[in-house]
């Protein structure tokens, strides 16, 4: 119904950004990393979008790529995921990373997302296996270039000291992380957090 919102960001939420157009805020929610992509320009920028209509209201779900809204759809072909699983997963990983995932079975990786236990994941890699070989992103090269190792491992430090994700990833894009050993990426983390 909705496809794309083009328009400025007005406010930014732990889980949600309000996207001002035509005098009207509309409320996204959305993933950390759409977020984070969100919060680099005070531009007016283009949101792709679902609407969720449930018995207990109107959803919209938006993301600031359409690889990451594919994902999003794709995801909620899933049984028993809904929208805010699929976000909570889409937060956790990137399109390219959630497909490294599913075609290599790493339930690890899957659980990462908010209120996906070891069975959700399970389900996922079964239900999608076949379908995401399928996708125009499959290039395994740029899968296995998005995944860094070192880099979620720092992610998963940072927040267990009580920083959100949000706060996390934010700080860490601002460093160039690609030739760091995961202590490296969490000292010069800690130093941006704190100040």
């Amino acid at each position: 119904m909705i496809d794309y919102i083009i328009g400025k960001v007005e406010h930014i939420g732990e889980d949600y950004l309000i996207v001002e157009n035509n005098g009207i805020g509309y409320k996204i929610n959305t993933s950390t990393n759409s977020i984070l992509d969100s919060s680099r320009t005070t531009e007016a920028q283009k949101l792709h979008t679902n609407l969720i209509v449930r018995e207990d209201g109107m959803f919209l779900f938006g993301f600031t790529t359409s690889e990451e809204m594919d994902a999003f759809k794709l995801l909620l072909t899933v049984s028993k995921v809904g929208p805010k699983v699929a976000c909570g997963i889409l937060s956790a990983l990137n399109p390219g990373q959630l497909q490294r995932a599913i075609l290599t079975k790493d339930l690890n990786a899957l659980c990462k997302g908010q209120g996906v236990g070891r069975k959700t994941a399970e389900r996922i890699v079964l239900e999608l296996k076949d379908k995401i070989a399928y996708k125009a992103y499959d290039d395994l090269d740029i899968v296995e270039a998005a995944f860094n190792s070192e880099y979620e491992e720092a992610v998963e430090a940072l927040t267990s000291l009580g920083y959100s994700r949000y706060e996390v990833e934010k700080v860490l894009r601002t460093i160039e992380t690609d030739d760091m050993i995961v202590e490296d990426i969490i000292k010069a983390g800690l130093r941006k957090l704190s100040f």
